[in-house]
């Protein structure tokens, strides 16, 4: 039986230019040699979610614009980082898994003195406030990657995002 897919023919967006991972560089803008950290930015952010793959279509999130930089926030001081994705139709039933996929990515990526927080952009979702709630409660998020098929999909939405 074939699988259905809620959005045949998505709109693609071109990719953006000069946003890729530098590498760990103690020279670059940003070290602080003060207390021997990268100051993390929402450029580094994007840059490691970016190249996620979609869970129906053979397109990154950053193609279909589920992320872009302008919804990326990051808090250095605070250790915070709040990324707002859109799902490219409002009734998306991969929105919680899209949001998944992001979560464990930069939660893979990122320091472990960072909060993250993966939220639905307001207004582009009909289930915002329910899957806002799921993403944000660490014991569901926990419990949906003890799952084996469901940790099988976000490990295919994140393998070879690292360009």
């Amino acid at each position: 039986m074939p699988r259905m897919v809620e959005n045949e023919n998505p709109v693609v967006y071109a990719a953006a230019q000069g946003l890729e991972l530098l590498g760990d560089d103690r020279t670059a803008p940003g070290f602080d040699e003060r207390d021997e950290r990268e100051v993390f930015t929402a450029q580094e952010a994007f840059a490691h979610i970016r190249h996620l793959n979609d869970p129906e279509h053979p397109l990154t999130l950053e193609q279909l614009h589920v992320v872009c930089l302008e919804h990326i926030y990051v808090d250095d001081a605070k250790s915070t980082v709040l990324v707002l994705f859109t799902p490219t139709i409002p009734h998306c039933s991969m929105a919680t898994l899209i949001g998944l996929c992001i979560r464990v990515k930069l939660l893979r990526s990122m320091p472990s003195r960072f909060k993250i927080s993966v939220q639905i952009y307001p207004g582009a979702h009909q289930s915002e406030t329910a899957v806002n709630k799921q993403l944000s409660d660490k014991e569901r998020v926990a419990a949906a990657l003890e799952n084996g098929h469901l940790l099988d999909v976000v490990t295919k939405c994140i393998e070879d995002s690292d360009r």
